[in-house]
């Protein structure tokens, strides 16, 4: 969790901190008290909303051993990891000067994202959900926290809900109440967090990719060889195992292209059958197919200079 590339500028001993502006207190406070309700934090860079470190969602953290060493390097603001938290933000924006308002929302009384919301919600015979923890942004936008429900699909997305709504979810973090950005603070409006409701959790869903069935393909595979079969099944499962939100979908069907791509250097597998096959399988995962694409084909053809050899090669 430590802020890696930089250098320590203060100092802690035991829980007492040294040489601390009267701003970081305050900015280190709000951070421990976001970890005291399990919402796992990181730093971001002084005055701004980016990271200050690489790779946050995995090391964001609730230790406040690990949070008060972190933040007593500088007044750093605060990240909030949402997926890890179990947190789903609506973030509701204002038009920008140069924003081009969509004809669907171009009527009267819609000003905001706020107003949108609001609209959404009369469509959807719901109230306007704003009994829940809230944050004004620097900006003067709004951000509603809700609680993810179990099992949760939902990830980022910027406009799926309507104009001026983003969506903070897993693989995304907001800026945590307590932060300063240019100058300007994120203030909190307590509250306990509510429960995102049904109708935005339809909205926001995305579709389920079809189930894969690989047992026609693996049928015509073990005709002619049930080593490459067995092969081809491991792999394929391996691909199917690495679920959306876990980082490792990319790197893991990278590993199996490489390895059939094994075979097909060894005229074990034809090239198009194990390109089909790991392509059916990413879409099974998630995976937008252009990088899914690219990512098979490397695989292949960095495996392919390398042709396994098979144990009555390896007899011979």
């Amino acid at each position: 969790m430590g802020v890696d590339v930089m250098r320590p500028s203060m100092r802690v001993q035991g829980h007492r901190l040294h040489r601390l502006s009267l701003v970081a207190v305050e900015i280190l406070r709000a951070a421990l008290s976001h970890a005291a309700r399990g919402w796992r934090v990181f730093p971001l860079r002084v005055g701004d909303k980016r990271p200050a470190i690489r790779n946050w969602e995995s090391r964001a953290t609730t230790d406040p051993v690990r949070i008060r060493r972190a933040w007593a390097r500088a007044p750093f603001g605060i990240g909030i990891a949402c997926g890890p938290s179990g947190l789903v933000v609506v973030d509701l924006d204002g038009p920008k000067p140069d924003t081009v308002r969509p004809p669907e929302w171009d009527r009267p009384g819609i000003r905001d994202g706020a107003d949108v919301l609001a609209c959404l919600a009369e469509q959807h015979c719901a109230e306007v959900p704003v009994e829940t923890y809230s944050v004004q942004t620097a900006s003067g936008g709004e951000h509603l926290y809700f609680s993810a429900p179990a099992g949760s699909r939902l990830r980022n997305s910027a406009g799926r809900l309507g104009w001026l709504i983003d969506v903070r979810a897993a693989g995304g973090y907001v800026v945590g109440a307590g932060s300063v950005v240019r100058g300007r603070r994120y203030r909190v409006a307590e509250a306990p967090v509510a429960a995102l409701p049904g109708w935005i959790a339809d909205l926001l869903e995305e579709p389920r990719p079809p189930r894969a069935d690989f047992a026609p393909l693996l049928e015509v595979v073990g005709r002619r060889s049930a080593y490459v079969a067995a092969a081809l099944r491991a792999e394929l499962g391996n691909v199917l195992a690495a679920r959306p939100g876990s980082g490792q979908r990319n790197d893991t069907l990278n590993r199996a292209a490489f390895a059939l791509g094994q075979l097909v250097g060894a005229g074990l597998l034809p090239y198009g059958l194990a390109t089909a096959a790991l392509a059916q399988a990413s879409a099974a995962i998630g995976l937008p197919a252009g990088e899914a694409h690219a990512t098979i084909r490397s695989g292949l053809t960095a495996g392919a200079r390398t042709p396994r050899r098979t144990a009555l090669e390896e007899k011979a």
